[in-house]
Formats: structure tokens, sequence, C-alpha cells
């Protein structure tokens, strides 16, 4: 039978979440070494696609406040739900929580406000030709939040108001964005490529 998108949730509590919280690496984790956390060094973090939060969600649990930036209204909706049930919780999961400040709005508009040593952005890329591999999960949230044809203007956005480093979560093999600057390096996973824009 197939799952309709209304079945997506999110779930901070159970499932790969959860796993990856109780056996993830902490902050030797590709993602958090991406975004500078580091032995006695937790920057500010914005998440200015928050899509599922599981990146946030993890950063948090490290340690970071960290807030997200969703302008999808149903995704918004998705989040809040997910947030709400696992502060509930209580315990551990309440605490990542409360470190966890949710927005919603376009970032590109938001991002000026706000003051973030280090941006996260995990843009919507274009389907790869072999979308029968993409999870159904994450054809879902493309069904929800579309693709991000403004990613570069974005990234500029970010590049212009971040005041220490900007993350961008990318295919591995896939090209750069375009029209950006090239990133300072990057830290290459199995299927996930992170290009680090370092700043000043």
């Amino acid at each position: 039978m197939k799952q309709s998108t209304s079945e997506l949730r999110v779930d901070f509590v159970s499932g790969a979440v959860a796993h990856r919280l109780r056996f993830g690496g902490g902050r030797g984790q590709d993602l958090a070494k991406a975004m500078g956390l580091r032995a006695g060094k937790t920057p500010m973090i914005i998440d200015a696609t928050a899509g599922l939060g599981r990146d946030a969600f993890l950063l948090a649990s490290l340690g970071a406040q960290v807030t997200l930036i969703e302008r999808s209204e149903k995704m918004h909706a998705l989040l809040t739900d997910g947030m709400n049930r696992a502060a509930k919780e209580g315990g551990a999961y309440c605490e990542i929580i409360d470190r966890m400040t949710l927005l919603k709005g376009d970032a590109k508009d938001l991002l000026p406000d706000l003051d973030g040593e280090a941006i996260l952005i995990d843009p919507m890329h274009p389907p790869r030709k072999s979308s029968a591999l993409v999870k159904l999960e994450l054809r879902q949230v493309r069904e929800i939040v579309g693709t991000d044809e403004d990613a570069a203007d974005l990234v500029r956005v970010a590049l212009a108001n971040a005041t220490n480093r900007v993350v961008v979560k990318w295919p591995a093999k896939a090209d750069p964005i375009e029209g950006i600057r090239a990133c300072t390096h990057h830290i290459m996973g199995k299927s996930t490529r992170y290009d680090v824009f370092m700043i000043g």
C-alpha cells in the first residue's frame, strides 16, 4: 500500500533520530565538525532550512543553541508537533528541545535580524536521475517544500550575515551550487558533503 504524505511526521524520540542520539559519535560526527563544535567551543547555530529538524536536533543534543527556520507552513506544523511531543518525554529530550527555537518564514528575510555564528543550509536539491532510490520520506518532504530554486541566493545572504561560518550540506558527488564563491574546505561523508565557508 502506498504511504501518503499525511503520514509524514517529525519524530525525535524513536527511530533513526534516537539511534543517532545514542550511538552517533558525539562531536566527532561530520556535521558537528563542519559546524565548528569542538572541545570548549559551541557556536550559536542557525539551521536555515529546517526540514525534518534532525540536524538541528543532533546539534542541540551536543549542547548548541539552535534556531530553526522553516518557510513551509505544513513542514513548520510538523516540526512544532514533533518538538512538542519530544518535550513531553521530559528528561534529556526536554533539555534538547529547550535549546531549539523554531521560526516560521523565509531564511533570506530572517537571517539579517538573527545572531548566528554558524549557519547550516541543507537545500532540497533537484531529484537525482535514479529517483527510484530516493527514500520515500525524502520524496514526501520534497512534495511539501518543493525544490529550493533560490539556494544560491540563500547562501549569499548567509555569507553576509554569519559571523564564523556557513555550511552547505549537499550530495557528495553533486557539483557545487552555481553562482557562489568556492568553499574554504569540505568534509566528505559517504553520501553527503559539507561545504564549509569560513567568514573573515
